[in-house]
């Protein structure tokens, strides 16, 4: 079982076309779950950081038990195949759910990243909060294409 989580909806409509083709993709694959939170509000005088607090509040409620992954610009870079290797691993090795969260516009919550068994670095570029769904979906389905040995573009 993979768990994607993210805060908001994502409202670009060429993106959010395309992240629900790779779900459907995903899901002939895989037991697939993408779970979108509320996102957090910073109010007049709010902050950034109350707005990470917040939706690391509400991402951390509905992520369950498992493997938590967070996306991070700290985190471990990976060629794809690379990522599908360690895919691989962690799916025939852990019989916890596969657990993905992707910060919002703000970022990550630095306490939830700290619980987190693992930080993943999609790009040492910045990628937005929305992009950044597409590209992690993009590659777990190329990973797990590349675990079933079925050719995928290079």
């Amino acid at each position: 079982m993979i768990r994607v989580l993210w805060p908001g909806k994502t409202k670009n409509p060429e993106l959010r076309r395309l992240v629900e083709e790779y779900v459907n993709r995903l899901k002939k694959l895989t037991a697939i779950e993408v779970i979108e939170t509320k996102e957090g509000i910073a109010g007049k005088a709010g902050s950034v950081e109350k707005i990470k607090t917040q939706e690391a509040r509400y991402l951390k409620k509905r992520a369950g038990t498992g493997y938590l992954v967070c996306l991070s610009d700290r985190g471990r870079e990976m060629t794809s195949e690379e990522f599908g290797q360690w895919l691989r691993k962690r799916i025939e090795t852990d019989s916890r759910p596969l657990t993905f969260i992707i910060g919002g516009y703000a970022g990550i919550d630095d306490k939830l990243a700290a619980e987190a068994d693992e930080l993943l670095a999609l790009s040492r570029m910045t990628l937005s909060h929305e992009l950044s769904r597409l590209v992690l979906l993009e590659q777990i389905y190329r990973g797990l294409t590349q675990m079933k040995g079925w050719p995928y573009a290079k």
